[in-house]
C-alpha cells in the first residue's frame, strides 16, 4: 500500500518503518504523503501506540537529494507549497493523538532528527547519530527550530541549529534529544517494553492526556509554524542557498558569499 514505508499492526501496537534503505530513508514528497496517510490509518485503527523506526542502517537522513535538486528550479509558489507539506508532517507527528515511540536505529539528521525528537519517546541505538545540518548547505532549520527550542531550551537549540554539528547518542540524551540509549540489538525490544507500559494504561486516558498537552501550546506552535514556512521558502531564493546546494550535490566545499 505504501511505497516508502511499511506499516504493521499487532497487539494494539503499530510499527511504521521508513523503507528506503538505499536512500538512507531520506524524506521525499512521497514519503511525506505516506507518513501522513499511515498516521491517519493508525489513528483510526485498533493500535493504541505507534513505533517509528527505519529499515537498514539509517533512521532518516533528512531531505532526499532528488527533492533538494528540484528546489533550485521551483517557483516561489512551489517552494512555499513544499514548505507547507513538510510542516504538515512535523505538525502531525507533534500533535498525533496516540503515543509515538521513535526507535532510532541509525543516523537521524536534519528533518529525520526532527521526526525522532517530536515523538513522545525517542530511544536511540548506540549506532545512532543526531544533528540539524541545514546551515552547512546554506539552508535553514526553520520548521524544526521552534520544536527544538521548546524541547531543549534556547541555548541548546542555538548550539545544535547554528553549528549544524552531529552528536553521539550519549550527548543527545544529555541534551534531551532522546530519552534513552540502548545497544542496537535491544532497540526494538526496548521500544516494545515502553509500548507495553503504555498499553497497561487506559487508552482513553492516553488520548486525553496527549490532547491536554497538545492543546496547551497548539495555537503558539501553529503561529510559529506559519512564520517558519515562510522562512523555509524564502531562504531558497538566496545565492548562498544555491551555492550550498550545488556544493552538496557536487560533493565539494561551498564558497560562501559574504555581502
Amino acid at each position: 500500500m505504501y511505497s516508502t514505508l511499511l506499516l504493521e499492526i499487532a497487539n494494539h501496537v503499530a510499527t511504521i518503518t521508513f523503507n528506503r534503505p538505499e536512500k538512507r530513508n531520506a524524506i521525499s514528497s512521497q514519503m511525506i504523503a505516506d507518513v501522513l496517510s499511515a498516521l491517519g490509518e493508525v489513528e483510526k485503527g485498533p493500535a493504541h501506540v505507534a513505533i517509528l523506526t527505519g529499515a537498514g542502517k539509517a533512521f532518516c537522513s533528512g531531505m532526499d537529494l532528488e527533492m533538494l535538486s528540484a528546489i533550485s528550479t521551483q517557483s516561489p509558489e512551489q517552494n512555499l507549497e513544499d514548505s507547507r507539506r513538510m510542516a504538515s508532517m512535523f505538525r502531525r507527528v507533534w500533535g498525533f493523538p496516540k503515543p509515538l515511540i521513535a526507535a532510532v536505529n541509525g543516523p537521524a539528521l536534519a528533518g529525520g532528527c526532527g521526526i525522532a525528537m517530536l515523538c513522545d519517546f525517542a530511544i536511540a541505538s548506540e549506532e545512532a547519530k543526531f544533528g540539524y545540518t541545514e546551515v552547512r548547505i546554506g539552508f535553514i532549520p526553520a520548521l524544526v527550530s521552534l520544536f527544538v527550542r521548546r524541547q531543549l531550551g534556547d541555548k541548546a537549540a542555538r548550539d545544535l541549529l547554528l553549528t549544524g554539528r552531529i552528536i553521539e547518542p550519549a550527548e543527545a540524551k544529555t541534551m534531551g534529544v532522546v530519552t534513552e540509549v540502548v545497544p542496537a540489538e535491544r532497540l526494538m525490544a526496548r521500544a516494545h517494553e515502553i509500548a507495553d507500559t503504555l498499553l497497561a494504561a487506559s487508552p482513553t486516558s492516553l488520548v486525553r492526556t496527549k490532547k491536554l498537552l497538545r492543546d496547551s501550546s497548539a495555537a503558539e506552535v501553529d503561529s510559529d509554524l506559519q512564520r517558519a514556512v515562510a522562512e523555509n521558502a524564502s531562504i531558497r531564493t538566496t545565492a548562498n542557498f544555491r551555492e550550498g546546494l550545488a556544493a552538496f550535490l557536487e560533493k565539494r566545499k561551498p564558497v560562501w558569499r559574504h555581502d
